[in-house]
């Protein structure tokens, strides 16, 4: 007969002694449980002790956490949260060298719990901290640990960042600031400052008064990828709590736009070409956190965008309609007409309809829709200025043509600006954990404007080679979009490198891109054919089921949401070869290949699972509902719902990851997997196996035991036996 579900057993360890194995009553309080334990060892003054667990992060238990608890666990019997703060409390603060330092290494470490965090705060540790930080006279080991743990204890949210002192910020910029410091020092030093600026709009303006992007830019220069991150990650923060009028000035480039106030220091210290050169050309492959940060400090600087995107044209502002008179001066007269002869004034409308405007008599008047509004004058004076001999080649090329086939210039580019802005998602937030970044918007100063010029080609190109007409306005803007996010997915490296992919995907190559991925559709339509994929559909279903299941015994390694530091918490799972046992537990750091099982102290019983839930169902993202919560971390979070009503919640690193795991763990209760990459794979695989069977190649067989599936998705190593 099975235990009842309220009891647990648990093992509990106390220095010296012989563990005791004993059920947990999980009804009874557990100070009575403590009692009980700390008279089997004859200890007395029970209200002095408390239980943590032995392995993994050791935190503290209490009422609130217990029921996390699970059969098999290790525990430990320790002194009380209380007792432990106020003993470090006092040791900290003692006159010797080596017991200050073994106390604040301790504290390092007991600060993540925030149980013990709570204690400490109440007893002013934090304050304490911040006056050692203050007198200076800390350094080594000694001043990372302190920063450490202050930094540990500050992200619990218990106290408010608004209380840091003036001169605890300057101490914090200086070790920022100097030349030589301990990496460690300066790696925690530029997070309390990133933490500052997130956390509290007054100490933006006190941080940014104390740290200039000139000083970041040198630590971009160095080979710790770690700091690079922080770095950047701080740049970022400042940027993103930056007020709007210090945000924006008079436009030039996204990314040599001031911080706060600093757009001559941007300029001079080439902040873009240092990320290019020392960080995304670098010689060590990007790391997750570091493409996280440049995928942030990409949406922030496209994102400056937005404010002349969303301002409409004044048809009475005189400098805003000189604009355009620029743009008919440049495409049709070798020089200025200053006299400004009514003749002149006569032919405007004719110009301007040739010039592509919707409104022949007052163009002004179709830049008045946002988005795209002004930003998309902007880009036809960029195209006219800079590439001038471009920009007269369009015009004129498509003003020579028929009028049925006239390629209209300034509708084009009012409605190409628009949808770069949405491929581009110019004005939205960046993602959590996405980390999309595009190196070729880091290769030159006006990369947006660089780009748009690349588009507005691409676009008569396309025009042309479809033979469009004004009808077909809508189906040509579609097949550019398709062109550009196709070439986006490549990942130039350069402007040139997208030329060159957009010169690959020709009008006829989408058709027959299109052609390719529409043929397990549209293809063996007929009753027989249908028949012979019903028949293969099973088979092909176990081989990706089987496949899943593989994946799932590699394991996957997961961040812990919530940590402002994602790279520093990470947890892993995987299920266990009979595939009865999920094993999972935390890690310092990302794994390089599997996690042996040793290594991860909790499991659950896969008979106890009841079921996988996924976005908006899953309790972590019902708990943080108070929050923003953005849109990608919704799709890639599921629980697994076990007995009795416990759950293990994720958030996969990738859509790719999320459907492998989804997908495996409803192969192992028996339910359908639904996933988009399944349904891609089925159709793949069964038209491959389809074709071979129509060219009558016989004795197809597929393997009992196929190879797991890769980690990546480019790829599917999907292996046929032929004999």
């Amino acid at each position: 007969m099975p235990p009842p579900a309220d009891i647990v057993k648990v093992a509990i360890e106390w220095p010296g002694a012989n563990a005791q194995l004993i059920e947990m009553d999980q009804k009874r309080p557990l100070s009575s449980i403590i009692r009980e334990v700390c008279d089997g060892w004859s200890l007395s003054g029970s209200e002095q002790f408390a239980l943590r667990y032995a392995d993994g992060p050791q935190l503290y238990i209490t009422e609130q956490s217990r029921g996390d608890i699970k059969n098999g666990t290790i525990l430990r019997l320790a002194i009380s949260p209380a007792r432990a703060a106020r003993q470090l409390l006092e040791r900290i603060q003692s006159h010797g060298i080596d017991a200050r330092l073994e106390a604040l290494k301790e504290l390092a470490k007991l600060s993540a719990d925030p149980t013990f965090a709570a204690e400490f705060i109440n007893m002013e540790g934090i304050a304490t901290l911040a006056r050692l930080v203050e007198s200076g006279t800390h350094f080594g080991e000694m001043l990372a640990f302190t920063l450490t743990a202050f930094l540990e204890l500050m992200d619990h949210g218990i106290v408010s960042w608004d209380l840091i002192s003036l001169s605890f910020i300057k101490q914090i910029a200086g070790y920022v600031n100097q030349p030589m410091v301990d990496v460690s020092i300066l790696q925690r030093s530029l997070a309390i400052l990133e933490s500052m600026v997130l956390n509290s709009h007054s100490l933006y303006h006190r941080v940014a008064q104390e740290i200039t992007v000139g000083q970041l830019i040198g630590h971009l220069q160095v080979s710790n990828q770690e700091i690079q991150t922080y770095a950047i990650a701080l740049i970022n923060a400042l940027f993103l709590k930056a007020p709007e009028d210090r945000r924006q000035e008079e436009y030039t480039n996204p990314l040599e736009q001031h911080l706060t106030e600093m757009a001559s220091t941007l300029a001079q210290k080439h902040l873009r070409s240092i990320i290019l050169n020392h960080v995304i050309r670098g010689n060590r492959p990007i790391k997750a956190e570091m493409a996280h940060q440049l995928y942030v400090l990409q949406v922030l600087t496209f994102n400056l965008l937005e404010e002349r995107m969303m301002t409409k044209m004044d048809p009475n502002d005189q400098a805003q309609r000189d604009i355009i008179f620029e743009l008919r001066r440049i495409a049709f007269d070798g020089e200025s007409d200053p006299t400004g002869t009514e003749k002149r004034k006569a032919m405007y409308t004719k110009d301007y309809k040739m010039l592509g405007f919707t409104n022949h008599v007052n163009p002004a008047m179709d830049f008045t829709q946002t988005p795209p509004g002004m930003l998309a004058l902007d880009n036809m004076l960029y195209l006219a200025r800079v590439h001038q001999d471009t920009y007269i080649r369009i015009v004129l090329e498509n003003s020579s043509r028929e009028d049925k086939h006239e390629c209209p210039f300034g509708r084009c580019a009012i409605q190409l600006t628009r949808m770069l802005c949405e491929i581009l998602q110019v004005g939205e937030l960046p993602n959590e954990g996405c980390n999309d970044y595009h190196p070729m918007f880091f290769t030159h100063d006006r990369a947006w404007e660089e780009f748009f010029c690349v588009c507005i080609q691409l676009l008569n190109k396309t025009w042309k080679e479809m033979r469009a007409t004004a009808e077909d306005f809508n189906k040509v803007m579609q097949v550019v979009r398709e062109q550009i996010t196709r070439a986006l997915a490549m990942k130039p490296s350069s402007i040139d490198q997208l030329k060159n992919k957009l010169r690959g995907l020709s009008y006829s190559e989408i058709l027959r891109l299109r052609q390719s991925e529409r043929l397990s559709q549209d293809d063996f339509q007929s009753p027989p054919i249908i028949e012979l994929r019903e028949r293969i559909q099973p088979e092909i279903l176990e081989l990706i089921k089987q496949q899943r299941l593989n994946r799932l015994c590699e394991g996957s390694c997961f961040r812990k949401l919530g940590n402002r530091r994602r790279q520093e918490k990470f947890w892993f799972c995987r299920l266990s070869l009979n595939h009865k046992v999920l094993h999972y537990g935390d890690l310092d750091e990302s794994p390089q290949g599997e996690v042996p099982f040793e290594l991860l102290s909790d499991k659950i019983p896969v008979s106890d699972i009841k079921s996988v839930l996924t976005g908006k169902d899953c309790p972590h993202m019902k708990e943080k509902s108070a929050l923003k919560q953005n849109k990608e971390v919704l799709e890639l979070a599921f629980s697994v719902l076990y007995d009795p009503d416990e759950t293990l919640n994720f958030v996969a690193p990738s859509k790719y990851e999320y459907c492998i795991w989804t997908d495996g763990l409803c192969a192992l209760l028996g339910r359908e997997m639904g996933s988009d990459l399944t349904r891609s794979d089925l159709d793949t695989l069964i038209s491959m196996e389809m074709k071979l069977r129509l060219l009558d190649l016989e004795n197809i067989t597929i393997p009992e035991a196929p190879p797991p599936v890769p980690k990546e998705p480019s790829s599917y190593n999907f292996t046929y036996n032929y004999s």
